[in-house]
Formats: C-alpha cells, structure tokens, sequence
C-alpha cells in the first residue's frame, strides 16, 4: 500500500487548506517524503504560516494567505493543483454553538467554495476531512460538517467534473488543538483538579499519524462520494483523566461539571442507516453513498433474512461498542505521542 501511495503522490502539486492546523503540519511532514512537486499551504493565519516556512525552510512549500470563505482566492490558490486536503474548519463545539452563523460560513459555504473552486480547475482528487459529530448531529459544528459531506456526495455525482471527491471521517485525535488531552494537561500544570463533563462519556483515541494514514488511504483508493472511516479503540473521559493523573503522579483528584453546550455521549462513526452500505476494508470502513449505483439494497429482503452479525451491530459502529481501552492501556497509548511523552518527561524534571 505504501508504494501505491508513493506513485500517486509523486510529482503531484498538493494543497492543504487549513494548512497551519495540527493535521497540515504532520500531512505536511510526510507528503515531503514522497517527494511531490509543491506543496501549498492555504491559511489566514500569517504568524503560523512564518512560524511554519522558517521551520521547514524547504522550497517544496508554498504560502498562501487566504480564507475558504474567499472563492476567488481559492481559485487562484488551486491553479495547477492535482490533489487537495481540505482541512480548514471551526471545530471548537462551544464556539460553534454561540457563533454559528460563522460555523456556517467557514464549514458550509467554505467547502462549497472548496468543491466549485477544484472543478473549475480541473483537480483530479480533494478529501475532504469530517468528524464523528457529523452523525446524528446535535450540535452546530457536528450539522455543518455533516453539510459538507453532504456538499461534497452532491457533486460527486456529476459526471461532467474531472474531480473525484470523498472524505474521512474520524473522532477525538489525541493532543490536537481543543481536545481534552492538552486541557487535561494544563490543568495538572496549574496544580488543579482534572475537570470532566461527564465520567461514562466514551471517545474515540486516534493518534496524528493514524489519522494521516486514513486521508492518504482515502486519496489513493478512494472513490466519488465515499465516506472513509479509522477503526479504533475508545475510552471513557474518566479513565483518560486517571491515566494522565498517573503518568504526571497528579493527585489533585477530579471533578464532574456536567456536559457542555453541543456535546453528546458517546461519537458514531457509522450510523445504523449507514450500515447496510458500509465496507469493511480492514484497518478501514468505506461508506457508499446512499444514490450510487453500488449501493443498491432491497432494504424489505435485508430486514427479513439479513444478518447483523455480517455487517454492524444495530446502533452502527461508536465509542461505546468498539473495543474499550483500560487505564493501562491508555498510558501505553499516550506514551505513543510525542508531545505527551515529552509533557511527562518536562513536568517530572520540574518536579
């Protein structure tokens, strides 16, 4: 599989949207190693782009300042582009929630920018990154990027676009910006009690580079309107919060505030509905779009002689039915990341 994605990435010129955001920097790293012809780092934030060009110092990359919410910018950002990643988005749930009109502009008319501004150029493939909170959502970030998924199956049925689109779809990524693990963290540094919304909450626990293997997975093999999908283990909150009070020997304790604005229990990756239509590929799950002439299912027969056991369980594939982590095994998995590992080894000498 490795050299498959090699070949297609090869030679290619690439844009990354959002391209300053944790998933830009570690997509960024590894494109470099299959030697593309340019990269291009579409953002609106100058200093993480400086921040970005004097780390690297690598003349493959390309700096464009720029909002999604720009098609005209857009446009001229993707001349010549083969592939996009389009990365940019609102993602804080409480932010979306007092500000959803701008959700809406960046995560809805942002990606219908996105889309119309690859066909016009003609872009070969764009994947377009989703989220659990897409499923079933309940709150506005989760219904706008359901929106863009539902942007990017609506154009991929038309057959006069040269341009593929699918997307990924995956849950918590462990030490991004906004996640819990970093807050968790802050608040052990500050001497506090670890504060948890709701001690039975499950989350998914992904790493950067898992997450970076599915978007490359799904640009390399994907197909129009697709939906790909990271299988992986989930933990509840308070088991996180015990495992991290046991690697920063943390005895504040912890307290339960109550679930914030927006947020759910548990995260779906796959729905029931989505069940009938669902692949499994292995480490992935590949979603057919519900119109596609592969997805067609005699949904009367299904119900009457299908079989759960050979597809999905019937709430579909969530935090609460994968495989469960225990408090062991979440410190051995955070000790993966390497900026957790490194928050330990800092705070332990410090302390």
């Amino acid at each position: 599989m490795l050299s498959e994605i090699y070949s297609s990435i090869q030679g290619k010129t690439i844009m990354v949207t959002g391209g300053t955001g944790s998933f830009g920097n570690t997509v960024i790293e590894k494109l470099l190693d299959y030697k593309p012809q340019k990269i291009i780092i579409f953002s609106r934030d100058e200093k993480k782009q400086f921040d970005m060009k004097n780390r690297y110092k690598n003349e493959l990359l390309k700096f464009i300042i720029g909002d999604v919410r720009d098609k005209e910018v857009l446009s001229y950002a993707m001349r010549g582009v083969d592939f996009v990643f389009h990365a940019a988005a609102l993602k804080q749930v409480p932010n979306c929630e007092f500000f959803p009109m701008e959700a809406v502009k960046t995560n809805i008319l942002g990606a219908y920018n996105v889309v119309q501004a690859a066909i016009d150029n003609e872009v070969e493939r764009v994947v377009m990154m989703s989220t659990d909170k897409a499923v079933y959502p309940i709150n506005v970030m989760g219904m706008t990027k359901s929106m863009m998924e539902r942007i990017a199956i609506a154009f991929s049925r038309d057959k006069k676009s040269k341009t593929m689109f699918c997307c990924t779809r995956y849950g918590n990524v462990m030490y991004t910006r906004g996640s819990v693990i970093p807050f968790f963290i802050d608040l052990i540094k500050e001497g506090k009690p670890l504060r948890i919304t709701n001690k039975n909450m499950t989350r998914f626990m992904m790493s950067l580079p898992e997450s970076l293997d599915l978007v490359l997975y799904a640009l390399t093999y994907g197909d129009n309107g697709e939906i790909y999908v990271k299988k992986a283990s989930a933990a509840t909150i308070e088991d996180v919060a015990i495992a991290l009070a046991s690697l920063f020997n943390h005895s504040k304790g912890m307290e339960e505030i109550g679930i914030r604005p927006g947020e759910k229990i548990h995260e779906v990756l796959v729905s029931p509905e989505e069940a009938f239509r669902t692949e499994d590929c292995g480490e992935y799950y590949k979603i057919r779009p519900a119109l596609s002439e592969s997805s067609n299912i005699d949904y009367k027969d299904y119900y009457k002689n299908g079989d759960y056991k050979k597809l999905f369980p019937p709430e579909g594939y969530t935090s609460e039915n994968t495989k469960r982590l225990d408090v062991e095994e979440i410190k051995e998995l955070l000790l993966t990341v390497p900026e957790i590992r490194k928050e330990v080894e800092n705070f332990k000498q410090k302390h």
